[in-house]
């Protein structure tokens, strides 16, 4: 009995041990998980808003790099917009090139005559003047009531073959100076003001001598200039256009069809251009973009003094093609006592220009204003 007691009492105290060990393992284990916690916030507290910190850095930094490069992008768009409006377009932005600009006028049997009759004319208006000179030369030397005798001058006429060069599509005061650096008298023919080139007009006014270059309609031509003349349009339309043109160069006598396949072969829309100007006093060369022009005859219809050209120069971009060109135009000056070119201001084509000097030495070089009209 007493030694059940012994094991009963010895039985208690073990599960008290064993249960004290359990509370003592239990109450490690919290106060490890609440210290490794502790760590964790004191952890989060130096490091973590570092990190946060590191990460508005890096959001400003490449907040700051798309800003950056959109303003680059627009001031890109805006560098390009202005060389787009300010410098050389392109080299075939303008004109438009047709099967007819590979002809060559003087062998046409109808400009043939008309040549021929020029020469004429012009050979008695000469011997006009030369007598009327000799006419009054001989009443000036005639002493009378003791006069003093004026001395004769010798009157020089260069009878060399005129070669008249246009450049058509000009607006820039740049293309104007590389131009002029060649030196020759060459005749420039200037766009009308639009947005794209608004001070062609200003531009021009500076120049000894220029031409405007009307915008008429093509067959097929996709950079169409704003506010060209189509078939169709009314003559009124026709003459505010034309007047407006005459306000923007009140200088210029002449002017020449830009493209223009289209419009100069229509019967009505001719007679309305011709029509103003001749209110406007205007004189026409046909750049012949069409063989079907009807040009001439409206310019009799309405007595607008007319020319044509016969070489285009350069619609293919090759020095040699250029040159070859400019050859054939010279050949056509010595056979019919002048010629009429036409170029752009492209680099290539000035190039043989400044270059070619040497084939001018047995020519006239002139404005278009030299040049005999019908």
């Amino acid at each position: 009995m007493q030694n059940k007691r012994k094991i009963k009492k010895h039985s208690k105290a073990k599960s008290k041990k064993s249960n004290n060990f359990n509370r003592q393992k239990i109450t490690n284990f919290l106060l490890s998980f609440l210290a490794i916690s502790l760590m964790a916030v004191i952890a989060s507290y130096f490091f973590l808003p570092q990190e946060k910190t590191l990460q508005i850095k890096d959001i400003k930094k490449e907040s700051k790099i798309q800003k950056d490069y959109q303003t680059y992008n627009k001031k890109q768009l805006i560098k390009q917009k202005i060389e787009k409006s300010f410098e050389k377009p392109k080299e075939d932005f303008f004109e438009e090139y047709t099967k007819e600009l590979e002809k060559e006028y003087t062998n046409v049997e109808e400009i043939k005559k008309e040549i021929i009759e020029i020469i004429e004319d012009t050979k008695k208006t000469e011997i006009k003047i030369i007598d009327k000179i000799d006419e009054i030369t001989k009443i000036v030397l005639e002493p009378k009531e003791k006069k003093e005798v004026i001395k004769e001058k010798d009157i020089i006429i260069d009878k060399r073959p005129k070669l008249a060069i246009i450049i058509d599509d000009v607006t820039l005061s740049s293309q104007v100076n590389n131009i002029q650096k060649i030196g020759h008298n060459i005749s420039m023919s200037f766009m009308p003001p639009i947005k794209r080139h608004k001070n062609s007009a200003k531009i021009a006014q500076d120049l000894d001598f220029h031409m405007v270059h009307f915008p008429l309609q093509a067959n097929s031509f996709k950079f169409e200039e704003t506010h060209t003349l189509h078939i169709g349009d009314s003559y009124e339309k026709i003459e505010k256009r034309v007047k407006q043109v005459r306000a923007w160069y009140p200088n210029a006598k002449y002017t020449n069809n830009h493209t223009g396949s289209k419009f100069t072969a229509d019967d009505q829309s001719m007679d309305y251009f011709f029509k103003a100007l001749k209110k406007y006093n205007f004189i026409f060369l046909d750049s012949r973009t069409t063989s079907k022009t009807v040009a001439l005859k409206y310019a009799k219809k309405h007595k607008v003094p007319f020319l044509a050209r016969n070489i285009f120069l350069d619609n293919k971009l090759e020095y040699k093609y250029i040159l070859n060109q400019l050859k054939k135009a010279i050949k056509i000056a010595k056979k019919s006592g002048y010629s009429v070119a036409i170029g752009h201001p492209h680099k290539i084509t000035l190039k043989v220009l400044e270059e070619a000097k040497p084939l001018f030495k047995d020519l006239n070089l002139v404005y278009v204003n030299k040049i005999p009209s019908i």
